[in-house]
């Protein structure tokens, strides 16, 4: 992963970015290091070292029940409503989409593409006035549109969603296909995950 966040230019990494993000756009939910960990492919330790200086800035707070250490969003101080504005227009997508599209049933794979997708990719370049997903399956039109809607409410953006069958995904015979998967793309369902 790159260094530096093009979502978010001010943040020092793209995980730092996605970490607040899950943690201010779930405020009402209390996360362990270890299921984030777990959710963006890192060490428990990195994790536990970005949630103290988080905490130390006053920005999350920290708790221990048994062996788990729980972080969750310090709504209480000034930065908490800018903040997740601010997150939810950059490393959003990422959150909230994990929050409704594993849910729908038909939804085999899910990616973001488009400029959301470079930026996060690590390409520099004006923030994103869109967010555009792919849907690999058979889910109902209407059950995506609802969830489309649902996503800009809470990230102040369109959000589009294009559906495809699993054997046009798999085709190399789509040119809108073979430009998706040639550019970057973040996987929000990948084949194997669980569905609910």
């Amino acid at each position: 992963m790159q260094s530096r966040s093009q979502l978010l230019p001010l943040l020092r990494s793209p995980l730092l970015g996605e970490l607040l993000a899950w943690i201010y756009l779930h405020p009402e939910e209390s996360a362990s290091v270890t299921e984030l960990a777990r959710r963006f492919g890192v060490s428990q330790s990195t994790v536990s070292r970005e949630a103290d200086r988080l905490t130390e800035a006053g920005l999350i707070r920290a708790e221990r029940r048994g062996n788990l250490r729980l972080l969750r969003a310090d709504l209480t101080g000034p930065l908490a409503r800018p903040l997740t504005e601010l997150l939810a227009l950059t490393y959003g997508p990422s959150a909230v989409l994990a929050d409704l599209l594993p849910a729908i049933p038909g939804v085999q794979e899910s990616y973001i593409y488009g400029s959301w997708a470079a930026r996060y990719g690590g390409e520099p370049g004006p923030p994103p006035h869109d967010v555009d997903v792919l849907v690999v399956g058979d889910a109902d039109e209407d059950d995506l549109d609802e969830a489309a809607r649902h996503a800009e409410s809470r990230l102040g953006r369109e959000v589009n969603i294009h559906r495809v069958s699993v054997a046009s995904w798999r085709s190399a015979d789509d040119p809108f296909l073979t430009s998706v998967r040639s550019r970057p793309i973040y996987a929000i369902v990948e084949p194997g995950d669980p569905q609910f």
